[in-house]
């Protein structure tokens, strides 16, 4: 379909690591002179679900700065835009949980945001797993939880986790574990 924007200018409002805030003079699709500001993110979010031979799966909290509270959700992080996806989501899953894993699935894209934001999420199911130690990013403070996958479903269904990645990640996998 054609883009039924126009851009009339833009212009730089922020930029750090790892945003860029952009204000845009714009023409609606119904020709009215406007504004839009956008986000574009440098990194991609990738997110992944581990799960064992037993339906386990791990969770990582932790407080999360912009919502003010605190957030249960699958391992994630993000990784630059000139890595690979596969291998950005590898580190994130062994940095958060220690876990390797002899099998993955791409389970979905996703955008994040699409109104205000670039961001591209991609979400992986981990199998054959191993343990190993984490290596959280100095920053984080972070809880790991092994729990029932059917447990982290109930979560999700109950509003206990609301994050919309790991919302999503978690009811596509629960549709899948159901059809295999």
């Amino acid at each position: 379909m054609k883009n039924p924007w126009t851009t009339v200018s833009a212009r730089e409002i922020y930029d750090n690591p790892w945003i860029r805030v952009e204000e845009h003079q714009v023409i609606t699709p119904t020709q009215i002179p406007g504004i839009y500001g956008t986000v574009q993110f440098k990194n991609r979010a990738v997110a992944i679900v581990p799960l064992d031979q037993e339906l386990h799966t791990w969770l990582v909290g932790q407080y999360r700065y912009t919502l003010n509270e605190y957030s249960w959700e699958i391992p994630m992080g993000g990784g630059p835009l000139d890595e690979d996806v596969l291998e950005s989501a590898k580190r994130e899953l062994k940095e958060e949980t220690g876990l390797t894993a002899g099998k993955w699935t791409e389970l979905m894209k996703i955008h994040t945001s699409n109104s205000v934001t670039d961001e591209v999420g991609f979400v992986y199911i981990a199998e054959d797993l191993h343990a190993g130690e984490t290596a959280f990013d100095p920053t984080e403070d972070l809880q790991v939880r092994r729990l029932p996958f059917a447990e982290v479903l109930q979560m999700v269904m109950q509003g206990q986790i609301t994050d919309g990645i790991s919302v999503a990640a978690v009811l596509k996998t629960a549709i899948r574990l159901k059809m295999s």
